[in-house]
């Protein structure tokens, strides 16, 4: 089951965030505190809501749901609302989660969600105000397909322990015989005629692409 969290921070417009969920069928919608706003204002609801509500601009949104599908933290807790929000989806039987917000704003929150592509469950998808960034992984998912418009920017980072190799098609600079090492990262390729892949053959790898429009 698919489970899409959606968090605080800078989001993709309202409409691409619509389409996302249409597209994927009926995925679980969760709303990590304030990313409440961001489900509703793309016309939706969420299956749940968690967090301390800190963020949050107008709580009394909340009495608009179930009180058993909004779950409440205390400010001072070790997790982020994020996490809060990803631990619920596992528990909730999605075993194929995406992030949508966390944009913008403060840096320590942006890392904080780059630490979840580092663990052993981690989402696969996290779709920003101006990215969309896909993780691959030699365990599965292991490849990625992609067209977008000619020229697009694609950028691929190492997660994890490694070690990492990876092979391509469709690149303006080929993945293959890369040797990765902790550290290294590939900035700026090119999908040529905008039509590439990427295939993880050891590691795990975090890809950024443009904002589907």
């Amino acid at each position: 089951m698919l489970g899409i969290i959606f968090t605080g921070g800078e989001s993709p417009p309202a409409q691409v965030a619509r389409r996302v969920v249409d597209q994927a069928g009926r995925p679980l919608l969760i709303a990590a505190d304030s990313g409440l706003k961001v489900v509703e204002s793309a016309g939706l609801r969420a299956g749940w809501i968690i967090g301390d509500m800190d963020s949050l601009d107008d709580a009394s949104k909340l009495s608009e749901y179930p009180p058993q599908r909004v779950i409440r933290h205390v400010h001072d807790k070790d997790s982020t609302d994020t996490e809060l929000a990803f631990s619920l989806a596992i528990d909730k039987g999605c075993d194929v989660i995406w992030l949508i917000g966390g944009g913008g704003g403060r840096m320590d929150h942006i890392f904080g969600i780059r630490c979840l592509f580092e663990r052993e469950r981690f989402p696969i998808r996290w779709i920003t105000d101006r990215e969309d960034i896909r993780c691959i992984d030699a365990a599965g998912p292991d490849e990625l397909d992609c067209r977008f418009e000619k020229n697009s920017v694609v950028s691929v980072f190492p997660l994890g322990d490694g070690c990492w190799k990876a092979k391509s098609s469709g690149l303006k600079w080929p993945l293959d015989g890369v040797l990765w090492n902790r550290g290294f990262f590939g900035l700026s390729n090119v999908a040529v005629d905008g039509n590439f892949s990427i295939k993880a053959e050891s590691g795990r790898f975090m890809v950024i692409l443009p904002l589907p429009v």
